[in-house]
């Protein structure tokens, strides 16, 4: 996967890391031998009770020890910092690749997941990494030339160390085999907490309203509770591995010193070769346990690995072309054309919307109508790309919207989503959010030429009917938002997301049921607004509300994802039952105009 790719980018490190291990396995591996000498020299042999003799050896051995510590910690160090650094450009990708979705492709994994996959699942891999680089690279070193001197030295001792692993192996399978499930598992689970835990917050009022408190904690307990099992289970095994790799390895020391003691009565073997064969047994047997450890270990890494790559896989369906196409210099400005336009959610079964047809002009007002799940918000999110058309072409100043860059044609699409999202930061922040100026908080912005300077937030914020609320919050501009906008009410949100995109100055200005939270003067003023401050874009607006689309120059009807009629308010009245019937159950007869009994 692109993990392979981020490892090569520190090719010279990872060089580094080997060869500072290979001074470590080196020094380790060097200290049995100095110790048997010192036992069968020092000790018993011709340079018995010699003190300088001995001083020199434990100097010798000091400065291995020395040098084990230093080429240990520096190992350490920058297989940290690798690794660090590998999860920090993963998680960028990932990220990045998550911004390129369209709505289906978050769907298609859930907000919970892809929040796992960017967190979680990186942090997997970031330990994982560490492991290799400390372990996996250490323990076959250590195991290797441990089983040579064990080869070369003889005594007949080499099957205790057979015998031991054979042990290690076969604890490891069976755990292996317990745990791998658990493991497979986890991250899935993991993913479901945070799914319960996000949907609680969330819907936290309407939990309350409902009294629902207690079903909610029940499922947060269920999820939380799988996974606790789950994180239990294997922790479990894992924490009784450790025992009876002790066990094993203790049982193995007394055999060699058992029959070690014989050779060494019988002549066959000296006192300090059995005492460093001793020391090679466990290090080769740790070895093995530490690679067979990694090996239980790997299997929830890689179950990241392979998350994070079905993230990175995904081609988004909308994708910037590869030649993109701006409008000319000379094209009509904030024409925005429909031209038989269907679409159809991946994997669904019929057309959201089918041959749709209709057209907006600058300083005009085209409208959009229809009764629930008529396809009104899916036709207005094809206008700055959140998807494609699957039949037709959405044009804009002439240009197919697919041969434009998503870049050009969302900086000629201002686009106000039903739920106006607020982000943490200031006022001034979020109606910059699209310029920029994005980004700025800080006063000393005003007086910047920049596309959304202080006096173009204060039109956008005037014609979206914002002022007052600037006004009243310490600070104006720079009063502080929380995250969501969760410290201003349901129409200010809406009032700055609409101000937000008239920041912009875009061709199309394009409100998707935008005026829902609004009380009925605000709507009025803010649509007095938009026609009088707003005479070279085009408007295109998405609306429940009869009285809010009346005075609009062109009003499309949706019934079932087709036109069924397209004219102006006093056209439809009379020529479109389905408006009609709108109509009247919003508005009286004499309101809308009619004689009683029309």
């Amino acid at each position: 996967m692109r993990l392979a790719r981020l490892l090569r980018d520190h090719v010279g490190e990872v060089v580094a890391v080997f060869a500072l291990l290979l001074v470590q396995a080196l020094c380790e591996l060097s200290l049995p031998r100095y110790m048997s000498d010192i036992v069968n020299v020092g000790v018993v042999g011709s340079q018995a009770g010699n003190v300088a003799y001995l001083g020199h050896m434990a100097l010798v051995m000091l400065g291995f020890c020395v040098g084990s510590l230093a080429a240990a910690t520096l190992s350490g160090l920058i297989a940290s910092r690798v690794a660090a650094a590998v999860a920090r450009d993963l998680r960028r990708e990932v990220f990045a690749k998550v911004l390129s979705f369209s709505p289906a492709e978050v769907n298609r994994f859930s907000q919970s997941s892809l929040i796992t996959r960017c967190t979680n699942d990186v942090q997997q891999i970031q330990n994982m990494i560490v492991i290799m680089l400390r372990m996996v690279m250490f323990a076959p070193v250590m195991g290797v030339v441990a089983v040579a001197q064990v080869m070369t030295m003889g005594g007949g001792l080499a099957w205790i160390v057979g015998a031991a692993l054979l042990a290690v192996l076969g604890v490891v399978s069976v755990l292996f085999s317990l745990t791998m499930p658990r493991f497979k598992a986890m991250q899935s689970l993991v993913d479901r907490v945070n799914l319960v835990t996000r949907e609680m917050l969330d819907g936290l009022m309407t939990i309350r309203a409902f009294g629902r408190q207690d079903h909610e904690l029940g499922r947060f307990d269920d999820a939380s509770g799988e996974l606790r099992d789950a994180q239990l289970f294997v922790n479990r095994a894992m924490t009784l591995m450790m025992p009876i790799m002790m066990l094993v390895m203790n049982m193995a020391t007394v055999a060699i010193v058992w029959f070690g003691s014989h050779g060494v009565a019988a002549g066959a073997m000296r006192a300090g070769d059995m005492m460093a064969f001793i020391s090679y047994a466990m290090m080769i047997v740790m070895s093995f346990l530490v690679v067979s450890m990694v090996a239980v270990i790997l299997p929830r890494a890689e179950v990241s690995v392979g998350r994070v790559q079905e993230v990175l896989a995904v081609e988004p369906a909308v994708r910037d072309p590869e030649h993109p196409v701006a409008p000319a210099a000379d094209a009509p400005r904030g024409r925005l054309v429909f031209d038989h336009v269907g679409f159809r959610y991946p994997d669904a079964e019929g057309d959201v919307v089918s041959d749709v047809s209709f057209s907006t002009a600058p300083g005009k007002i085209t409208a959009i109508v229809g009764s629930t799940g008529s396809g009104k918000s899916t036709l207005v999110q094809l206008a700055p790309r959140l998807y494609d058309p699957t039949s037709g072409t959405v044009t804009l100043d002439g240009v197919d919207a697919r041969r434009m860059s998503l870049a050009d044609l969302r900086s000629r699409v201002g686009y106000v989503p039903q739920q106006g999202f607020l982000f943490s930061g200031s006022i001034r922040s979020n109606v910059a959010f699209g310029t920029d100026a994005a980004g700025t908080n800080a006063p000393g912005a005003a007086g910047q030429k920049d596309a959304a300077g202080q006096k173009d937030l204060l039109r956008a914020v005037e014609v979206a009917q914002a002022s007052e609320l600037v006004s009243q919050k310490d600070g104006g501009l720079d009063a502080p938002i929380a995250q969501g906008g969760t410290n201003v009410s349901g129409g200010q949100r809406q009032r700055l997301a609409i101000a937000r995109a008239l920041a912009m100055r875009p061709e199309v200005l394009v409100l998707d049921d935008s005026f829902s939270a609004l009380d009925y003067a605000t709507d009025a003023r803010l649509r007095q607004a938009l026609a009088r401050e707003c005479a070279d874009t085009a408007v295109l607006v998405v609306a429940q509300r009869v009285a809010t689309v009346m005075g609009a120059d062109q009003i499309v009807v949706l019934d079932e994802g087709r036109v069924v009629g397209q004219g102006t308010h006093e056209e439809l009245l009379r020529s479109c039952p389905e408006y009609l019937e709108i109509a009247k159950s919003q508005l009286s007869a004499s309101e809308l105009g009619l004689e009683e009994g029309e």
